[in-house]
């Protein structure tokens, strides 16, 4: 997953001279969080709401409305934004973009190709990539299972899936010679897999079941904010079993 799947393209800019009132009315009429601020085609800069909201006058201000509309339609934007602006590359990994997010305590971060602005890139972006990847909307079951962490264990554990698909996997934790993995498994009995985990020797630490959930617009998007490709009924796509194993009936995201 590469930041430019997951980004919002061509964001909405403004200029350094932008007065804060319009960038505000900006904010609230396309619902956005955050401007970036460009000059003559360079990223110089980056608004937010709180910005913005900061500069504004205090309630307990002695000075007169007339007064206040004087100052207020002189104060630009490049008075309260704030540079130099952390950036992501739009072919970095949507994980950096994360890990900047996180550690910067940022909630979003423009996206660049060389000195040129492409997108911007947020956590609610993250999380819809998050959601992707975990197979939220797609039901089934959710398993968690303390894999030994040896070469070859994740093959094995895998073999035990068929014909149900593995549709996601994931490390939860790294626990002293274990690696804790949460996967989601649909299609064909699917309701014996942890029994089959079991069976094998795989420690399962927890299952539980989920109906499959639909966007606003129906069908989940993929990570290119593309409707998956139609899949046979039971379940989508060939999981994680072994390359010559039975396959399940038949995919940021950020």
């Amino acid at each position: 997953m590469l930041v430019r799947d997951w980004m919002t393209k061509d964001p909405l800019t403004v200029a350094p001279d932008t007065p804060v009132l319009e960038a505000i009315n900006l904010l609230k009429h396309k619902g956005f969080r955050r401007l970036p601020v460009v000059k003559d085609g360079k990223l110089v800069g980056l608004v937010t709401d709180k910005d913005l909201k900061d500069a504004m006058p205090s309630k307990a201000t002695t000075l007169s409305v007339w007064e206040l509309n004087y100052l207020l339609s002189k104060l630009t934007v490049q008075e309260v934004m704030a540079k130099p602006v952390v950036t992501v590359g739009a072919e970095e990994p949507l994980e950096k973009a994360a890990l900047l997010m996180e550690e910067k305590k940022i909630g979003g971060l423009p996206v660049m190709e060389g000195e040129r602005l492409v997108g911007i890139i947020t956590v609610t972006d993250v999380l819809r990539a998050f959601i992707e990847v975990l197979g939220l909307r797609l039901g089934g079951l959710r398993i968690t299972v303390d894999v030994p962490d040896v070469p070859g264990a994740l093959a094995q554990m895998a073999q035990a899936v068929p014909p149900a698909n593995i549709v996601s996997i994931a490390t939860a934790a790294h626990l002293p010679g274990y690696q804790r993995l949460v996967m989601r498994v649909v299609g064909e009995d699917v309701e014996k897999v942890p029994e089959r985990l079991r069976a094998a020797g795989e420690k399962v630490v927890d299952v539980r079941a989920a109906r499959r959930r639909f966007g606003k617009r129906g069908r989940s998007p993929g990570p290119l904010g593309r409707p998956p490709a139609s899949r046979a009924p039971g379940g989508p796509g060939r999981g994680l079993g072994p390359p010559d194993g039975p396959r399940g009936p038949g995919r940021r995201g950020s």
